[in-house]
């Protein structure tokens, strides 16, 4: 006798939900966390909002969802073998992060909405911040075990010192990065660490 397969949860098509995402971050670019909307995302996306729920259950989880997936693929892990060739390419990265079109619109504003709410910043936090700054890390180690840097180096220090130039220039002031910005800010970030060359300690 041939057993029927037993009927399980629907299986998710990876290009809807590429679509999803895609909706979601045009629509947050576009009005803001605010006023994004499941129907609206729907809407952009050409798919029922049941395509949506069966992902997310909420706005919030479905927006977080979306961002978290564009910025943590956006944080380099390099190993060239030296801390400031690695240091630069983790600055050529952020900028490319901060200076997206979609995502330049979108940070000033969830900015804005986890200061107003506490849930959204743990989220963010969670799903963004640490998973970034986790990336970081393994390099800073690498410099460490290379030499490069002191064993007791603060690390949660070091990494606020490698976004917080870039992001103050670009985001609160809106200022432009000139050429040769990011070689200056890398020599500048090497010397404010004590980065050394070479296996010393």
């Amino acid at each position: 006798m041939t057993r029927r397969r037993p009927t399980g949860a629907a299986v998710l098509q990876p290009a809807i939900t590429r679509a999803i995402t895609e909706a979601v971050l045009d629509e947050w670019a576009a009005h803001g966390y605010a006023r994004l909307s499941m129907e609206a995302v729907a809407k952009r996306a050409g798919v029922g909002k049941s395509a949506l729920y069966r992902r997310w259950p909420s706005k919030q989880e479905m927006a977080i969802a979306a961002i978290s997936e564009f910025s943590v693929a956006r944080a380099v892990v390099p190993d060239t073998g030296a801390l400031r060739t690695d240091l630069r390419e983790t600055l050529d990265a952020l900028m490319e992060w901060l200076t997206h079109p979609r995502f330049s619109r979108i940070l000033p504003d969830l900015v804005a909405e986890t200061a107003r709410n506490p849930e959204l910043a743990g989220v963010v936090a969670a799903m963004i911040g640490t998973p970034r700054r986790e990336r970081a890390t393994v390099m800073f180690r690498r410099a460490i075990e290379r030499g490069e840097l002191r064993e007791d180096t603060d690390l949660e220090l070091v990494q606020d010192l490698l976004a917080a130039p870039v992001y103050w220039r670009l985001t609160v002031r809106a200022a432009e990065a000139e050429p040769g910005y990011l070689d200056a800010l890398a020599d500048l970030l090497l010397r404010a660490i004590g980065a050394q060359d070479g296996e010393q300690k």
